[in-house]
């Protein structure tokens, strides 16, 4: 069959409808074993192969009637079957993630609350011990800039100028570590 096989391919480059019929039956009924193996689903695996056959229809110009066809289809399979189960592993994971979210909401938008505070607590440890200090006293201890700056004994604009600094490195930091 291998020169034959040649033959048929060569047809089937030059466009040969006929020709192209006879290589799908010849490889069909191998193919479709292939892919119920991998995938373990009929109808997924039929699928598959006729997919397989239509992009070698459409590359048809690309196929070297001197190399080996049957190791070109079979790795074109191989490769689409592992792409699917590969889909089909992400739908599966997301599935499951959202259906987790949706059995116990309070208790996770609770957990992402927490890992929030652990965030915003971690970047406020890392601004400088000033800088820290002015941002606790006007948020915590609801201070004025004028209030601050007496009690630091520092300018009003210093306060204000720390805070804005202060205020941006912990987005930065909290849009990072959330992001």
């Amino acid at each position: 069959m291998a020169a034959s096989l040649s033959a048929l391919l060569t047809s089937v480059i030059q466009g040969d409808q006929v020709a192209f019929g006879k290589l799908y039956r010849h490889y069909r009924t191998p193919a479709l074993k292939f892919c119920v193996y991998l995938l373990k689903d009929q109808e997924e695996a039929e699928n598959m192969v006729h997919d397989a056959f239509i992009k070698i229809w459409e590359k048809r110009s690309l196929i070297n009637p001197d190399l080996n066809f049957n190791s070109y289809l079979f790795t074109c399979l191989r490769n689409m079957a592992f792409d699917y189960l590969k889909q089909v592993e992400k739908s599966q994971l997301l599935r499951q993630r959202y259906l987790e979210r949706m059995e116990n909401p309070q208790e996770n938008e609770a957990e992402d609350q927490e890992i929030r505070m652990e965030k915003l607590q971690t970047a406020i440890n890392s601004l400088s011990e000033k800088r820290r200090q002015i941002l606790l006293l006007n948020i915590e201890g609801g201070k004025s800039y004028q209030e601050i700056a007496e009690l630091l004994r520092i300018s009003k604009n210093t306060v204000k100028n720390q805070l804005v600094k202060a205020k941006q490195l912990l987005r930065e930091k909290i849009d990072f570590a959330l992001g």
